[in-house]
């Protein structure tokens, strides 16, 4: 806290400013914000508005040098596109690197826009440099009229697409970008360290991903994806992915490196490896961690199965090796032959009632325990096997059968109360399941009359609309690519879905399918198999492509705002389609939900005829964001064009958004004020913000160090006691000089030790009037000195004369209040009072 000496014209002043907000009182030539290009007057047409807040100070008349202070921006869009133009607005720093840095990290934009920083001025770069930035930016390339809303693009139907994703692809992992495009990753199976094996999709824009080209390899030092045959992580036969709650983008994947198997870390967004974890080394004997099946998660771990049985076991939040893993075995070993590096996992894990299961194919091949398949199973609660399964249960008739999954069984009340593995081999598949206490339990026939030929792999179940289902990828064996659908719910084939369903449509029914994920928000399978070839599945017919749409909208009103002011946000207004032709929905179908962002539902209101959803019923303050998902079920695929981008966005009632950065004040005490404008462009044309100055008031480095020296003439000749006398000079007159009465003079030295000069220095002396009147008004530089002469004529003895002076720093702002010195006395004295007085200051 700072405390001042308030002149009477400054403290008036300051009841003034106190009336007034804050950005006003710091500010002048505020103004009206210029308008648009042919906007017909200053309240229509799109406007920048520009403020300063004091963040180090807050409410002070004035900044000090050292200061923080925000710079904010708010953007009214009044263009006429209702479905969104590009607009952008760039603030050039005046004075950058002088008057005032830049704060590292501290640009701000509203929720869809981009920011970006120059270091000269003209080109612009998606990097934070720091201190050195000279200019901000910030982008929107769909910016709608209003600005107060929040836009996700429609995701289009999947189609069969042309586009490699490369090699052989097996189960896609679904990734949503900050700006709403779905991304569809893959990591090819059972590829050599060096190949290069992970690859990106864009479901939105059925293209490659931006950061191509593709594929890339991976690499177990973090940082961005490499290019080339430059990898050291090679791929397990049958992998499992794990994203990770807490991280958005990051995906756990089971990997093998020169040396050991474990866990390997992909940064979706950042387009960057992030690390490998090995649990355990391979090269062992008479048992080698030659591979691995995983991963599944339980409780904040990853789990995994090593080729010789064992489990792994990694901590996400620290992403170490959990204490005692790796763990006992739990299935026979296979492929684990020492000096077999190449032998690859035969079985997959899953997850029944908080334990892991996994199955093993310990085929006579380059196994140390040849055998029919088996089901094992591990307790993460007690580190150990679970109750039950002292030994892994036979999951196969022989030594023939070999397996590539492992799956979860549900009762038709959708609880998870068991584990299955079904088997190739024989006339038909065969599946075998247990309980999760390691009984006997009845397997699904849905898979019962498959050509036991075929590959199957783990499902991808879905819960929805009360019933739960698992949809098998199943290919080989005189079956070029297929979907079966078991329903748990009703223990039986599902409804309305062909045994099994093929894909005629893609790549010629060749698709040769290894995994689906679900995307809840547009309720449609999304499939990848041998044949590199992405597809959409209808859920419900098995139909291809999926002809459904949807997107999510996380909107916090909140976020468009910065410039730390209460009041900006009103309500929640609605949720709307845009650019979509409403007759290509049906609406009935189509579902939203609006919920809390951790997903408690607030309503499930229907779509209007015009593609509307009323929001005003949820309050922004019990609410502060809220997540509106809607799913569509179309009638065309017509609107998802080049030219078409449909989106769902969803609106609130609130002032105009803003774009914010801090700086610095110089400590060079030069500085008197801060001036900054802001431009842009929108479709209405070029934009100028208000001209915006920040009065800088001298800091505690700014402001002179000024010194009163006050002194009695100890000669008994006036002409020693002016300017230029010989004086001498005393803070008490000797004994006899006034006598009963006489004229006493008066000498006043004022010092500015520095380290700036002292502006409207006036002299204070009550006694002696006439020494403020010889003194007037001066300024003084850092390290002068003035001295001010002065007499008055005494009537009675003894005097105490006290003298200071009142300031400002030089180069102050108007209203700056003024400082004064510490007083300096002199006495003039009778004999008597000077053997009684105490030596003046």
């Amino acid at each position: 806290m700072r405390t001042r000496l308030l002149s009477p014209r400054t403290a008036i002043l300051l009841r003034a400013f106190a009336a007034v907000p804050l950005t006003a009182a710091l500010l002048t030539g505020a103004g009206t914000p210029a308008r648009a290009s042919g906007a017909p007057d200053g309240t229509s047409g799109s406007a920048l508005t520009k403020s300063v807040q004091d963040i180090t100070h807050p409410g002070a008349a004035a900044v000090d040098h050292g200061d923080t202070v925000n710079w904010a921006i708010g953007y009214r869009n009044a263009a006429d596109s209702p479905a969104g133009a590009p607009a952008a607005i760039t603030d050039t720093i005046s004075g950058a690197g002088t008057a005032q840095t830049y704060v590292p990290g501290s640009l701000r934009t509203p929720p869809g826009w981009t920011p970006s920083w120059s270091t000269d001025g003209s080109t612009f770069s998606a990097t934070d440099p720091g201190s050195s930035a000279v200019a901000v930016r910030a982008e929107n390339p769909s910016a709608r009229p209003g600005g107060t809303d929040l836009g996700a693009p429609l995701l289009a139907p999947v189609r069969p697409t042309a586009q490699s994703t490369g090699g052989d692809g097996f189960t896609p992992v679904l990734h949503r970008t900050a700006l709403g495009e779905v991304e569809s990753w893959n990591i090819y199976h059972h590829a050599g360290a060096a190949a290069r094996k992970v690859v990106c999709s864009s479901l939105t824009t059925g293209q490659p991903c931006t950061g191509g080209p593709w594929p890339r390899p991976l690499n177990s030092t973090p940082g961005p994806l490499g290019s080339g045959d430059t990898g050291d992580i090679s791929s397990p036969l049958t992998p499992q992915y794990v994203q990770d709650p807490d991280r958005d983008g990051v995906v756990y994947y089971p990997g093998v490196s020169a040396g050991a198997v474990g866990v390997g870390c992909l940064d979706l967004a950042a387009r960057a490896n992030c690390g490998f974890v090995a649990l355990e080394a391979s090269g062992t004997s008479p048992s080698s961690a030659n591979n691995l099946a995983g991963l599944v998660a339980v409780g904040g771990n990853l789990y995994g199965v090593a080729s010789t049985g064992q489990v792994l076991c990694l901590a996400m939040a620290s992403r170490t090796p959990c204490p005692g893993q790796p763990y006992a075995a739990i299935v026979p070993p296979n492929h684990d032959l020492p000096g077999n590096p190449g032998g690859l996992y035969q079985g997959a894990l899953t997850v029944a009632d908080g334990k892991v299961f996994a199955s093993s194919a310990p085929l006579t091949s380059g196994s140390s325990a040849a055998g029919p398949p088996a089901l094992g199973c591990f307790d993460p609660a007690s580190g150990s096997v679970c109750p039950g399964w002292d030994t892994p249960h036979p999951a196969g008739p022989g030594a023939a059968y070999n397996t590539y999954n492992a799956y979860t069984a549900y009762d038709t009340a959708g609880r998870a109360d068991g584990v299955c593995t079904t088997t190739v081999g024989g006339a038909n598949l065969a599946t075998v399941c247990y309980t999760v206490a390691g009984a006997p339990l009845t397997p699904p026939g849905s898979l019962a009359g498959i050509n036991g030929g075929a590959y199957t792999f783990n499902p991808e179940t879905v819960t929805s609309e009360g019933t739960t289902r698992s949809y098998f990828p199943v290919w080989n064996g005189g079956i070029a690519g297929a979907t079966v659908c078991h329903d748990w719910t009703h223990a039986a084939p599902c409804a309305g879905f062909p045994l099994p369903a093929a894909h005629p449509g893609v790549n010629g029914g060749a698709t040769r399918d290894y995994g689906y994920s679900y995307d809840a928000t547009t309720r449609c399978l999304i499939g990848l198999g041998d044949a590199g070839v992405l597809f959409s599945l209808d859920p419900a017919s098995g139909a291809s492509p999926c002809v459904h749409s949807g997107a999510t909208v996380t909107l916090r009103p909140s976020a468009f705002y910065c410039d730390g002011a209460a009041g900006h946000v009103q309500a929640y207004t609605q949720a709307r389609l845009d650019d979509i032709d409403l007759a290509h929905v049906d609406l009935a179908a189509s579902h939203v939900t609006v919920a809390d962002p951790d997903g408690t539902v607030l309503a499930q209101p229907p779509l209007t005829a015009s593609g509307t959803v009323d929001l005003s019923a949820v309050s922004a303050v019990d609410h502060p964001a809220v997540t509106v998902a809607v799913q569509l079920v179309l009638t065309s695929t017509g609107d998802f064009t080049t030219d078409h981008h449909p989106a769902l966005v969803v609106a609130y009632q609130g002032d105009a958004p803003q774009v914010c950065f801090r700086t610095v004040v110089t400590p060079d005490c030069a500085t008197t004020r801060l001036t900054d404008t802001a431009t842009g462009t929108d479709a209405t044309g070029p934009l100028t913000s208000n001209t915006v100055t920040a009065a800088v008031a001298p800091g505690s480095a700014c402001r002179p160090h000024v010194t009163v020296v006050k002194e009695i003439c100890a000669s008994d000749h006036p002409h020693d006691c002016g300017p230029g006398g010989a004086g001498p000079w005393a803070k008490i007159s000797p004994v006899g000089l006034l006598r009963l009465l006489g004229t006493a003079y008066w000498r006043i030295t004022v010092t500015d030790a520095g380290p700036v000069g002292a502006a409207g220095v006036t002299v204070n002396d009550a006694v002696t009037p006439a020494c403020r009147t010889a003194a007037g008004t001066f300024d003084l530089a850092a390290g002068a000195t003035r001295q001010v002469y002065c007499s008055s004529f005494l009537l009675a003895l003894p005097v105490t004369n006290t003298a200071s002076a009142t300031f400002v720093p030089e180069n102050s702002p108007p209203g700056t209040e003024s400082s004064t010195s510490a007083p300096s006395s002199a006495v003039a004295c009778s004999l008597l009072c000077i053997l009684a007085a105490p030596d003046p200051a």
